[in-house]
């Protein structure tokens, strides 16, 4: 049985991996184009989840990382999307030494070391290193459920690695059908509920 930091850091790394492969074999334009109202786009989650594993491994715990953060008062979602200066290879290199930064973090604590994250209210500091995985590893999962719709919607790409081994192994007749299923269904209970 593996011990619950491993366990941990296992699923917080299943989330960090799902995020990186939405990426894969899009062009620049589809990983950085707004997909939503809110302006939610693919490189710009990895960003911001570069900027979150910065700052709950590193400030969290009183351990410089040394990176330039993109948060601040002027634009409070600069860390959501990518500059056009900032190339796709800066915004995963930055992820990447997020990644390694919070790695080295994990395993020189123990789950039970105290930290202070600044920007949270005191009644909720200290908090752990438990507690910490916990956060940024539900944290990473919501995203990587929005770049699996944002991924969808692009290029109807679907699964891990966009071959759908966590999805049925359908044609595209069948996954037709089953969404015209699921719109039928959805008529009837709005008719039935009036």
């Amino acid at each position: 049985m593996m011990e619950p930091k491993a366990v941990l850091q296992r699923y917080l790394g299943l989330g960090r991996d799902a995020m990186l492969q939405k990426l894969e074999g899009l062009g620049e334009y589809d990983v950085r184009r707004p997909l939503t109202p809110s302006g939610t786009n693919l490189l710009g989650l990895v960003k911001h989840l570069a900027h979150v594993e910065l700052g709950y491994f590193g400030d969290t715990f009183g351990r410089p990382h040394g990176e330039t953060l993109a948060w601040s008062d002027d634009d409070p979602m600069a860390d959501m999307f990518a500059s056009a200066d900032e190339s796709r290879d800066d915004v995963v290199g930055l992820y990447e030494r997020a990644i390694a930064h919070a790695d080295a973090t994990i395993a020189e604590c123990d789950l039970d070391h105290e930290g202070a994250v600044p920007w949270w209210p005191d009644d909720v500091n200290p908090v752990s290193l438990h507690t910490i995985l916990v956060h940024v590893a539900t944290e990473t999962h919501r995203h990587a459920g929005h770049a699996d719709i944002l991924r969808e919607s692009l290029d109807r790409s679907v699964g891990l690695n966009g071959v759908g081994n966590n999805v049925p192994d359908e044609t595209a007749a069948w996954w037709l059908a089953h969404v015209d299923r699921v719109d039928e269904a959805a008529r009837a209970a709005a008719h039935a509920a009036g």
